[in-house]
């Protein structure tokens, strides 16, 4: 795991993947939490909505169009494409071993989520099992809200960082 000093102050690189999404309003939701921090969305397809639905946008509300897309046909596509090393994968997952907090300090991190109803597919898991980490919670919920979960780990993620504030 990269210490603060050897990632050093610059901007990092963070890339929220999202395997087969089925709730548009997370996905809207999830958009402008990707402008909000500069962080790039990867889509992989199948997706549950259109990405012409007018809820999609509502939910990103007017930013919608200053999103970072990136919509893969699979999982092996956006991997050939982005070729990402295996330290910089980060597998969100209600089973994951080490909490979210031990997410490692990176210039460049994929954080990949499942769907909403399904999670990750056994093949994304099995492909990177040292890369699996969870959000604690207790056992009144079976899990987060995508788009919260999502927020909750990729602010996680800048900690060290000193990003601009834009207010």
């Amino acid at each position: 795991m990269g210490s603060i000093s050897e990632v050093g102050r610059g901007l990092p690189e963070r890339h929220v993947v999202l395997v087969a999404p089925e709730v548009h309003w997370n996905t809207g939701n999830i958009g402008r939490t990707c402008i909000a921090v500069d962080a790039r969305l990867h889509l992989i397809k199948p997706l549950g909505f259109s990405l012409a639905d007018r809820e999609l946008k509502r939910a990103g509300l007017d930013y919608w169009p200053q999103v970072k897309l990136s919509v893969w046909e699979s999982m092996a596509d956006f991997l050939q494409s982005m070729a990402p090393d295996m330290q910089e994968v980060v597998l969100l997952t209600k089973n994951g071993r080490r909490s979210f907090r031990e997410i490692p300090v990176k210039r460049r991190l994929f954080l990949i989520f499942g769907s909403e109803t399904k999670g990750l597919p056994a093949a994304v898991v099995e492909q990177f099992p040292a890369a699996l980490y969870h959000i604690p919670t207790s056992r009144a919920v079976r899990s987060l809200n995508l788009s919260t979960a999502v927020g909750i780990v990729l602010y996680e993620s800048l900690r060290g960082f000193d990003p601009a504030h834009g207010w």
